[in-house]
């Protein structure tokens, strides 16, 4: 492999903007790769700032940024996205399907339409992306897909079946793609993240973090660079015979 794991690669990152897509958008660009950098527009929040931010120290690093603003729960604007990145890059080599939502409620709370957004964010949106990616990939006989999990895909937690749902719906979702194009020289995985130090994790209550970090044995909160560097791997040529696996970045929290 040479100096640089993605040396002359081009990615698109959903949900690239802040924390574990942030992370992995800047390890690639590390390695050499030009990033797509996916946002969505949220009231709000100023997400277009952000994926700026985040598309200037991907330039800093000498590599090419763009930033693209899409809903991945909208197929069109999901095709129109990808087709803007293969003109700007010339190809498209990885996708990370990292955008993701929770709302949490038991289930006897839990409102249909929290089923519903977290489903059509975490599990619908990366089938729109890799559906609007896959005929370039198979065409070029190459292609890195990989989708952000989670632990709680794999232990299940209290207040979180839709968000279960959505992330153990990838991991089934990824070992079926992975079968169907193999012989095309796709590698398809996940990632399935423990607790890492972001936003999401910062919403947690203090007093329930207290109860959470004793039980993962490395005794920590991982952070998002844990989760960019196994992606890196999974994007690399060291990961070319690795398909269809569940790569867990939880210090140890689920084995």
């Amino acid at each position: 492999m040479s100096s640089l794991a993605l040396e002359g690669k081009s990615a698109l990152i959903t949900g690239a903007s802040r924390g574990i897509g942030k992370a992995i958008a800047l390890r690639f660009a590390a390695e050499g790769c030009d990033i797509a950098v996916n946002y969505v527009t949220e009231a709000g929040r100023d997400n277009a700032a952000e994926a700026a931010q985040t598309a200037e120290e991907i330039g800093g690093l000498g590599r090419q940024a763009l930033c693209v603003e899409a809903d991945v729960t909208d197929p069109l604007a999901v095709e129109a996205m990808v087709a803007n990145v293969i003109k700007t890059f010339g190809k498209l080599d990885i996708l990370v399907n990292n955008a993701g939502i929770t709302r949490d409620r038991t289930l006897k709370k839990l409102a249909k339409e929290d089923w519903d957004s977290v489903i059509a964010v975490n599990l619908t949106g990366a089938f729109h992306c890799a559906r609007a990616v896959i005929e370039h990939m198979r065409e070029r006989q190459y292609g890195r897909i990989i989708s952000i999990s989670s632990v709680i895909a794999q232990m299940g937690n209290i207040g979180q079946t839709n968000y279960a749902a959505s992330k153990a719906g990838l991991i089934g979702f990824t070992k079926s793609l992975a079968r169907e194009v193999a012989r095309r020289g796709i590698t398809v995985n996940v990632i399935a993240p423990g607790f890492i130090a972001t936003e999401m994790t910062q919403a947690i209550l203090p007093d329930i973090m207290a109860q959470i970090v004793p039980t993962i044995p490395m005794g920590y909160l991982g952070q998002p660079e844990d989760v960019a560097n196994a992606a890196v791997f999974l994007a690399s040529a060291e990961a070319s015979y690795i398909t269809g696996q569940v790569l867990s970045v939880n210090g140890g929290l689920y084995m």
